[in-house]
């Protein structure tokens, strides 16, 4: 090799290892972390504690009033906290009053992703069923607005034990799901083959639908989900897996239909000890190719 070269190449290889690093750093910063010490990226609300004969309506004293809920972001209660329980910054979800942390901003075509991993104390009413929680999107309105009187109008990313990744109408939301129902069998299911469904307000489907698939590790263990939505569609994915497929994300208002992407994420406190770790979203330009296939 001459010394023109050498000298070349001396001068061409730190050019190139900048430019590698330089695309590295700027793939990396796509993603933004929603987790901290402060939980500064989040307001909380709580609502109430939940007793075993809820019935739907709004809980009352024993003098038969209403009970106000506790409402935004209240001093002196430790159901939404950070620790480095598990080696770096955890949200702990106690889930002893029902509630939820709320996003201070609003997010539009985005994909989410997370851990999450279940604890091991339950409350009131819950203590007798499956452990859960969710992540609600598309969060729009007033707080207690749903029927447990807790969550903003929403789509929900069911999170329970056994059903991660279900769907779950909030308030007055309806949605599109790939799905069918099994005879002799209440629940939809959801499924990649068959042809859409309409679930929540005035669908004939209700307003729940059964993942595809049980895709959750071992309670012990962390599972990963990720939430993608784009211009109505959504994708509900537990551990890499498909689990959901839903388009033409909506509201219903006086009998009038309208479309409902964009809103606050809410991760929900439902009488369940729950621990969530890497919160993080990115914004997102188109659909990504590999789940075009879907839709």
């Amino acid at each position: 090799m001459t010394n023109h070269l050498k000298i070349a190449v001396r001068k061409f290889l730190p050019q190139t290892l900048l430019i590698i690093l330089s695309s590295f750093s700027a793939k990396e910063k796509l993603w933004t972390p929603l987790l901290d010490a402060e939980l500064s990226q989040w307001d909380t609300y709580l609502s109430y504690r939940h007793q075993s004969d809820y019935n739907g309506n709004a809980p009352v004293d024993p003098k038969g009033k209403v009970i106000k809920p506790i409402g935004l972001n209240p001093v002196g209660y430790d159901v939404f906290t950070v620790s480095e329980k598990y080696g770096e910054p955890t949200l702990k979800v106690s889930g002893e009053i029902y509630g939820s942390l709320i996003s201070k901003k609003e997010y539009e075509n985005y994909h989410l992703r997370l851990k999450v991993k279940w604890g091991d104390k339950k409350w009131i009413p819950r203590i007798e069923k499956l452990k859960d929680t969710g992540i609600l999107y598309h969060s729009i309105g007033s707080m207690g607005a749903e029927y447990w009187r807790t969550w903003m109008l929403s789509q929900e990313f069911q999170i329970m034990e056994g059903h991660m990744g279900d769907y779950w109408s909030q308030a007055n939301s309806a949605i599109d799901i790939r799905a069918y129902i099994p005879e002799g069998v209440m629940n939809p299911v959801a499924d990649p083959n068959p042809d859409f469904i309409g679930f929540g307000t005035g669908e004939e489907a209700g307003g729940f639908c059964m993942r595809s698939e049980n895709a959750e590790n071992p309670h012990s263990e962390w599972n990963t989900l990720e939430l993608i939505c784009f211009e109505g569609k959504s994708l509900h994915i537990v551990n890499g897996k498909v689990v959901m497929i839903l388009k033409n994300s909506r509201r219903i208002e006086h009998g009038e239909t309208f479309p409902m992407t964009r809103g606050k994420i809410q991760i929900q406190s439902e009488g369940a000890e729950t621990y969530f770790k890497e919160i993080e979203i990115r914004t997102l330009g188109s659909m990504p190719n590999q789940y075009l296939k879907y839709f």
